[in-house]
């Protein structure tokens, strides 16, 4: 796999016999029959001139040979998660690619428990491959700042290995190139690609993604990575070579001992910063030595030769070549063109209110003749009145077609707000037609209903209840809008029965409603009644509030009798048997 291959033993080893010392100090602390790369150029993968069956994770590719250092990371024995001391530069992972390291690590012990892969397996090969993404030069998301390609495969002192992407990942329509911080080539990442970051795409520029798909090439079918054999499987089946072997288990020892974190973008380089593993040449040959007279016995001079006048050469006229016309080369072919877009998603987008849609919005780009196209820009958009989001926190997203143009936006989550909306996928171009999906949100069940005031609901026959009826709808603890809620008056909460002389709501027309349907709560989860009144009959009643979902709320309404109905007062009259007229002042005198 892998990115430049220049080599180095050691700093500081300068001379053969601390070169030599070297080597058989890592040998002793690696596997069996060891073979560490030496110094003098990048290491081979294989045969040069032949494609081993079964081409491996990076077409054999080459690959950084730098080792590790002699000395291993300063840290107690205690435990083996310890940080390196921050003085062994070479035990500094970038921080970004270390958490993409351990995240996988995460990821596999899940999915694949029997597997046990460690996270500085990933990271000794991620040293090897790309020098830690070139030093940790990754931005937020873990994506590489810039291209990390390994050498064309072109057969050429490596595999040949023919343009499976269409240029895609690598930028060669001809031929393959390893891609990424760990090195894949696109054939290798069409079928072991995965998404480390949850971004809906599956990109080998990516460490998350790299990383994660790394693991899982690592495991393949039923491998134990704590069984040696296993291990050396793994390793071989990412290059098939020993001496790639050989240099991925000095790292992986290396890191097991202890690491630390550093800046991303402040990691150690490998000594070589481009390709140099080529084919050497072979020279044409020595070059001529000129030709030496035998020696003359001392004191004979040589036989004297009569002068001779050489022969008169008649001028010569070089022969005229024909004109020669450069070769035609084929015209470049043209990258496909997009003529359509066609949906791809699975999932249905309905959803209750607050809740991821199960669906996925994903299209799939492809030409006139139906094959795939990438690398074009699909713009997903949100339409309508509606309060969802693409996760985090988006209403629109571009996202560019991998090599099977498939395009696949964020998982979309509702708002708090029912009803329909439109999402939207429209190529960047603007020249082909998007599609679309019609996506549904429905209310949240209430779990509950509270009514917000405490005043007693208490009136007198025949008068209008003072205190409001006002309650709240809400799904734990979280107010629920648009719940649909039927209030009834009944006599109690055994007999659910209207009262025929009970309390009543007015219809338009001034009828008694004993019984009201279609009510909802607004945007806040609250719903406020009509006026109640009391009817002529007092006594104890039940109000009943009762959701769509059928959560029920019970509350008390008293009607006391209205006081006795008394006469008027009457003004005071004359006494009953009393004389009337005015008394006299004297005696009267009897008739004579």
């Amino acid at each position: 796999m892998a990115v430049p291959f220049g080599s180095r033993l050691r700093r500081g080893a300068t001379t053969t016999a601390v070169a030599a010392v070297a080597i058989a100090a890592l040998s002793a602390s690696q596997a069996p029959g060891a073979v560490l790369g030496l110094p003098g150029g990048g290491t081979q993968a294989a045969d040069a001139t032949t494609t081993p069956p079964g081409t491996p994770a990076t077409g054999n590719s080459p690959y950084y040979t730098d080792l590790p250092p002699l000395n291993p990371p300063d840290k107690p024995l205690v435990s083996i998660d310890l940080p390196a001391a921050v003085g062994d530069v070479e035990a500094g992972i970038p921080a970004t690619v270390l958490d993409a390291y351990k995240k996988a690590e995460q990821a596999l012990a899940e999915t694949r428990p029997d597997c046990r892969l460690p996270w500085q397996l990933l990271a000794a090969i991620g040293k090897v491959e790309s020098g830690q993404a070139r030093g940790g030069a990754v931005d937020a998301d873990g994506t590489t700042t810039a291209p990390i390609l390994g050498p064309v495969l072109n057969g050429v002192g490596f595999a040949n290995i023919s343009d499976t992407d269409n240029g895609a990942y690598d930028g060669d329509s001809t031929h393959d190139r390893a891609v990424g911080p760990m090195q894949f080539i696109p054939s290798t990442w069409a079928t072991s690609g995965q998404d480390g970051n949850g971004d809906g795409r599956k990109d080998p520029n990516n460490i998350y993604d790299a990383a994660l798909a790394a693991g899982y090439y690592l495991c393949g079918k039923g491998r134990d990575l704590t069984v040696d054999a296993d291990l050396d499987a793994a390793i071989l089946s990412y290059n098939h070579s020993r001496e790639y072997l050989n240099t991925v288990r000095s790292w992986l020892e290396y890191y097991r001992k202890g690491t630390h974190e550093v800046p991303d973008g402040t990691g150690v380089l490998p000594s070589t910063d481009s390709p140099t593993g080529t084919v050497p040449t072979t020279p044409a040959g020595p070059p001529s030595t000129p030709g030496t007279p035998p020696p003359t016995s001392p004191g004979t001079p040589p036989p004297t030769k009569p002068p001779t006048t050489p022969p008169t050469t008649p001028p010569t006229t070089p022969p005229t070549k024909p004109p020669t016309t450069p070769p035609t080369k084929p015209p470049a072919s043209k990258p496909p063109v997009v003529s359509h877009v066609e949906k791809a998603g699975t999932g249905t987008f309905t959803t209750v209110a607050g809740s991821l849609f199960p669906g996925r919005a994903a299209v799939r780009a492809e030409d006139k003749a139906g094959k795939p196209v990438a690398k074009v820009e699909i713009t997903f958009t949100i339409a309508g009145d509606t309060d969802a989001r693409f996760v985090p926190d988006a209403t629109t997203v571009t996202v560019v077609t991998g090599t099977d143009g498939m395009a696949i936006a964020p998982q979309l989550k509702a708002g708090e707000k029912a009803g329909t909306f439109v999402v939207r996928a429209t190529p960047s171009s603007g020249q082909v037609p998007g599609v679309t999906w019609t996506t549904t949100v429905t209310a949240r069940p209430a779990d509950a209903l509270a009514r917000t005031g405490g005043e007693d609901l208490t009136a007198v026959a025949g008068a209008a209840f003072a205190a409001p009826v006002q309650i709240k709808a809400t799904s734990n603890g979280t107010a629920v809008p648009g719940t649909g809620v039927t209030a009834s008056v009944i006599t109690s909460a055994a007999d659910p029965t209207a009262p025929a002389g009970g309390p009543y709501f007015k219809a338009a027309d001034g009828s008694k409603l004993r019984t009201l349907t279609g009510l909802t709560t607004g945007d806040d989860g609250v719903l406020q009644l009509p006026d109640l009144f009391a009817d002529t009959d007092a006594g104890t009643f039940v109000l009943r509030l009762r959701t769509d979902n059928g959560v029920t709320l019970d509350i008390t309404v008293k009607v006391t009798a209205a006081p006795p109905t008394t006469p008027p007062p009457t003004d005071p009259g004359t006494p009953s048997g009393e004389p009337s007229g005015t008394p006299s002042s004297s005696p009267s005198t009897p008739a004579a």
